[in-house]
């Protein structure tokens, strides 16, 4: 069992799972192009999806079981992810055949408990689609859920003031994860990226993520009619005022860019960003093949020139910055997103303007930019006056 990428006609993309025949999966297949196109999802999304699909059949077939069998022993299965490691679940690893010993307890676990956790969340998927569309049997969802009221909610997401009980469905299988810490750039990385790069596109890139919080994806499916520079747009069509940019999700970009949100978002622009926006242009100038593109993002320095840029190029421009740059580790593009967030909640910024701007679905995305990190929680002790300034006794 394998993830594979598929490619339709349309010219539009997801991924499917193979079997060792290399024939499409039905059950895995069918969930998985809902997940793209009837559910409006990410090529990304599928890919993920696949591969943790992929993860529970292959584990369904060297077990000897067929993968209804496999939702219920789903508890041995987080055991074999928490130890099993690529060497043994992987796709060339040995089969049911090949005997293979996996350490226990107290070696450190192959699979974090939050990467385990996404797995169950495929799998459950595909298992709801498979009843739904009539190739499993009904009792399998109340295998992977089990019946909870609200009580342990907050009284405000009760409704009605809490006066009514709703009922919900809760997960049967899931770990407990640890408290999600932001994994930012912090502001002296941030300039020493900026610092290292050799260009004004690659400048761009790192501002656009660090200062506008714009995702790989979303960095390379801007096109230029979605930048509005001016500090009055209304002859553009768009009564946004000063500078900003629109977010847009689009399923016809050539170089696989997608914005997760399916919701359009508009986010303002700082002067440092607008400057960064008019140098790149007069290096964009430069390259004739680029003036006809429609992306902002394009291919300056190596074939295809002109083209748009792919998302796994930014990652690889931000890990030779962070070598040039002599970081310990590399800034990945979305810890400057992370930073973004943190810094506009240092700012002052409310939870429900952190999630506009990131385009979070809800505010419960933005939370984790609530917890302070050390450096604020020192600031914060450093700021309790002593008591001799409380008293007002100088000496």
């Amino acid at each position: 069992m394998r993830a594979f990428p598929v490619r339709l006609p349309s010219g539009q993309r997801y991924w499917t799972v193979l079997d060792d025949e290399l024939e499409v999966v039905p059950v895995a297949d069918g969930f998985l192009r809902h997940q793209r196109f009837g559910r409006d999802g990410a090529e990304s999304t599928t890919k993920a999806y696949a591969h943790a699909i992929a993860l529970f059949l292959r584990w369904c077939a060297r077990t000897g079981r067929c993968w209804q069998d496999g939702v219920e022993h789903l508890a041995l299965f987080m055991t074999w992810l928490a130890h099993a490691g690529p060497e043994a679940s992987g796709a060339e690893a040995p089969g049911s055949g090949g005997a293979v010993v996996l350490a226990g307890p107290g070696v450190a676990p192959a699979r974090s408990r939050s990467r385990i956790n996404a797995v169950l969340t495929a799998v459950r998927g595909m298992v709801v689609h498979a009843v739904a569309a009539g190739q499993a049997p009904p009792g399998l969802v109340s295998v992977l859920y089990e019946v909870a009221d609200d009580r342990d909610l907050p009284e405000r997401a009760r409704g009605d003031e809490g006066a009514r009980m709703a009922l919900r469905l809760r997960a049967r299988h899931r770990l407990r994860e640890p408290e999600t810490v932001v994994d930012r750039a912090d502001d002296g990385e941030i300039v020493g990226v900026l610092r290292a790069c050799r260009s004004a596109r690659d400048r761009l890139i790192v501002l656009l993520g660090a200062r506008v919080g714009l995702r790989r994806g979303e960095l390379c499916g801007l096109r230029r009619g979605d930048v509005h520079l001016l500090a009055d747009s209304r002859g553009l069509g768009c009564e946004v005022a000063r500078a900003h940019l629109h977010v847009v999700r689009r399923q016809d970009n050539p170089n696989g860019a997608w914005a997760k949100s399916r919701r359009q978002r508009t986010v303002p622009l700082d002067f440092l960003v607008v400057r960064a926006f008019d140098t790149y242009e007069f290096e964009r100038m430069r390259v004739a093949r680029a003036a006809d593109s429609d992306f902002v993002l394009v291919n300056l320095f190596r074939e295809p020139l002109g083209a748009p840029m792919r998302p796994d190029a930014v990652g690889e421009l931000m890990a030779a910055a962070s070598r040039r740059a002599g970081l310990d580790a590399p800034i990945r593009a979305h810890q400057l997103r992370h930073a973004f967030g943190s810094n506009l909640v240092d700012a002052g910024a409310g939870i429900d303007v952190v999630a506009e701007l990131l385009g979070h679905a809800g505010v419960s995305s933005s939370q984790v930019y609530l917890h302070p990190d050390p450096a604020r929680l020192r600031a914060a002790v450093d700021a309790v006056p002593s008591p001799r300034e409380q008293a007002g006794v100088s000496r």
